[in-house]
């Protein structure tokens, strides 16, 4: 099933959630929509699963306008990022709610209820807590009852909100992984709400990056990261360190440094972006775009994350595989060198909406 979002408006008092978004969520895929608190990301989510009515705009199912279809209707499945499972049922009965509950004349009989329902709890390798209920289970071992729960009623689209939100950073590791492998096995197109970088690049097919109320990029997860459109989007997937220089034919030019520009995005005063990951730390001077001094050194697991304070008052992150840190054999006060690898480059005076 596709979802097509036209021109969806939507206002709450002077706050615009959402201004004119146009957005196709093609059939089978798992889609995320990324971005900061505010964005309009959920309200946007509760528009295609019914929850909330656009202003303007319409929202099609399969090609079929279904912006004013109630949701009982829309055939969607919704897993919020509290559960929300019923405590005094077993988890069981907390999956088969949806099929127990339909009218007489189109609900299953009770044996094929039961047939599902332990089809789905093998599905989310949890059959063997089917008697359990919920307050016996972990926060993941919840979320994933909820997420059966939804299933159960074949839905055509599959909404999530946050559904790891709640969950320690471990076992949020290992449901995203976990859910990526599910949807590789029942293909229900989905839509999920994050404000997690990592597990938006991680899990999904393609990625929304959102920001105030309008869509800043739409990409796989790779070329969202290699290739950001905007500022926003470069800063947002994560840490940056910035620049101010000018773009002068195919190069970028900061100070005494030149970087050559596969591709320019014109001519003019130009802010560039480089990741820590991305600054070359070495002793020599030959090419380097900045030097300072080490003023902190963090080492976390394979990684190590430097701190160089410039000259010019600006502190600058590198970040460098331990085995290249002990090569190095850098102590805090000494004067490093830094030289990018890859940089992303817009005008100072560019605009980056779509």
């Amino acid at each position: 099933m596709s979802i097509e979002i036209r021109n969806i408006h939507k206002r709450f008092g002077d706050f615009v959630a959402l201004d004119n978004v146009n957005l196709t969520v093609e059939s089978g895929e798992l889609l995320a929509l990324l971005g900061p608190s505010g964005c309009g990301k959920t309200t946007l989510l509760r528009i295609i699963a019914g929850l909330e009515t656009p202003d303007s705009g319409q929202v099609l199912f399969g090609g079929e306008d279904a912006t004013h279809t109630h949701v009982s209707e829309r055939q969607v499945g919704f897993v919020f990022q509290h559960y929300a499972l019923f405590r005094h049922m077993t988890v069981f009965d907390n999956v088969a709610f949806g099929l127990s509950v339909r009218p007489r004349k189109v609900r299953p009989s009770k044996e094929e209820i039961r047939d599902k329902v332990m089809k789905l709890l093998k599905l989310v390798q949890l059959d063997w807590l089917a008697d359990a209920y919920p307050g016996q289970l972990s926060g993941g071992q919840r979320q994933r009852i909820a997420l059966a729960r939804s299933l159960a009623v074949e839905p055509k689209v599959l909404l999530l909100d946050e559904p790891f939100g709640a969950l320690d950073a471990k076992v949020r590791k290992d449901l995203r992984r976990w859910l990526r492998e599910l949807h590789d096995e029942i293909h229900v197109t989905s839509v999920f709400v994050t404000h997690d970088q990592e597990e938006a690049l991680e899990v999904s097919d393609r990625v929304v990056v959102m920001d105030h109320g309008r869509i800043e990029q739409v990409g796989a997860p790779d070329d969202i990261y290699e290739h950001p459109a905007s500022p926003f989007v470069t800063q947002f997937l994560g840490d940056v360190n910035l620049f101010h220089g000018r773009v002068d034919g195919s190069h970028l030019t900061i100070g005494d440094y030149a970087h050559p520009l596969t591709a320019t995005p014109g001519e003019g005063q130009a802010v560039a972006y480089v990741r820590p990951h991305d600054l070359i730390v070495s002793r020599s001077a030959d090419d380097a775009l900045a030097s300072g001094v080490v003023e902190h050194i963090h080492a976390v697991g394979p990684l190590v994350r430097l701190e160089v304070a410039t000259g010019d008052g600006q502190t600058l992150e590198a970040v460098l595989a331990k085995e290249a840190f002990r090569e190095l054999a850098i102590l805090p006060g000494e004067s490093v060198f830094l030289t990018p690898r890859k940089v992303s480059v817009f005008l100072a005076d560019g605009d980056y909406s779509i």
